[in-house]
């Protein structure tokens, strides 16, 4: 029976979602059944902290081991429940510019004897993977991202759990809202693509939303809230993505500084539309940054669900030798895409059939676009 080690790694920020697909590779490729039929015998050895691990895991040295995680069903047995990564995650960038290590990526996958490379993450750790599958590396990829931005597929893992999280944290907002005749600002995650405020808005039934890939109007947000209160609301929620933008502006950074990937932080935008909102309406208006939690918590039901089903095709990929590809899902089924194809494009909101301009919010006509 051929023998095959496989490197498997979470990259990115962290999500729900993650821990079930990490367990449904190692399950799928450690079943005896599946094994006999493979004719190959796998090892599964954990990454930890993303491509970090794998820059650090140098075999020659002695902390090797410290970067890596032996993984049977054993281990994994209990990790579609939990929320997070258990094998650790970071934003590292082995091809940055400022500090080029994927010759030490290369070399220490090769010293390590790994066969292959399931790389779970998003746009930038997919970016990675599709960097070293060019120069060699047998690399499957399955997607993750909250934002859900990524091209090619129409779902990654962890964003039907955020929008739960976004929908209970508003659903608990109301009470307050409603109690004092307030506006709430709730600024949620999403650089350049506003799904998560978009369908979180939606799901939460917010009177207004806005993203990143249209710029609002400060004077008709005034506008709308005031007709809102003369057709008798007591309160508003206001949804706004981190990347939102007003017109003639720029995004709002919170810090100047940037990852290795050269991402500025973003954050801001929610006070500063309360800040407006209640200066020109003269209503008590209030901000709240769900940031990091939104990432946090148990998977849900569906996370769970998909994560196993990307797990399991990983793996089919890996098998049938079909490298350079990542998992995905559309028009109802999984499928692949290649790696190559996703690098610098994003799935973004399509303002002109997903989104009313006039309104600022979801769309109000289905059938008839």
């Amino acid at each position: 029976m051929r023998k095959s080690r496989i490197g498997i790694l979470t990259g990115g920020g962290d999500c729900a979602g993650l821990n079930s697909a990490i367990k449904w590779v190692v399950k799928t490729s450690l079943d005896d059944r599946l094994q006999r039929e493979r004719d190959t015998s796998y090892e599964i050895i954990g990454i930890r902290d993303g491509w970090k691990g794998l820059v650090a895991a140098d075999p020659s040295r002695g902390d090797a081991q410290e970067w890596l995680m032996p993984l049977d069903q054993n281990v994994v047995r209990t990790w579609d429940r939990l929320g997070g990564t258990m094998l650790g995650t970071s934003r590292t960038n082995p091809y940055s510019p400022k500090n080029d290590q994927s010759r030490k990526v290369l070399g220490n996958i090769q010293g390590l004897g790994l066969d292959a490379i399931v790389a779970i993450g998003g746009e930038d750790t997919l970016g990675v993977a599709s960097k070293l599958s060019q120069e060699g590396v047998s690399v499957v990829a399955i997607p993750k991202t909250i934002d859900k931005d990524l091209w090619g597929t129409d779902y990654a893992l962890g964003f039907e759990t955020a929008l739960n999280v976004i929908t209970e944290e508003i659903d608990r907002l109301r009470t307050t809202a409603g109690s004092h005749k307030r506006i709430f600002v709730v600024e949620t995650m999403g650089r350049t693509a506003g799904w998560l405020a978009l369908e979180g808005g939606e799901s939460a039934g917010a009177f207004i939303i806005l993203i990143p890939e249209y710029d609002f109007s400060v004077q008709k947000i005034n506008d709308l809230v005031l007709e809102g209160r003369r057709q008798g609301a007591r309160y508003e929620i206001i949804v706004v993505a981190e990347g939102a933008k007003p017109s003639g502006g720029g995004e709002f950074i919170r810090d100047q500084g940037e990852d290795s990937f050269g991402h500025k932080i973003l954050g801001g935008i929610g006070d500063y539309l309360a800040t407006e909102i209640s200066g020109a309406t003269k209503l008590e208006t209030r901000s709240l940054v769900l940031s990091h939690l939104q990432r946090g918590g148990a998977p849900c039901a569906y996370d769970r669900r998909m994560g196993r089903y990307f797990g399991i095709a990983a793996v089919d990929l890996i098998v049938a030798r079909d490298f350079g590809k990542m998992v995905s899902y559309g028009n109802g089924r999984i499928g692949t895409v290649p790696l190559k194809d996703i690098v610098g494009r994003l799935s973004l909101v399509d303002v002109a059939t997903q989104y009313d301009t006039e309104r600022y919010n979801g769309r109000r006509t289905i059938l008839s676009r």
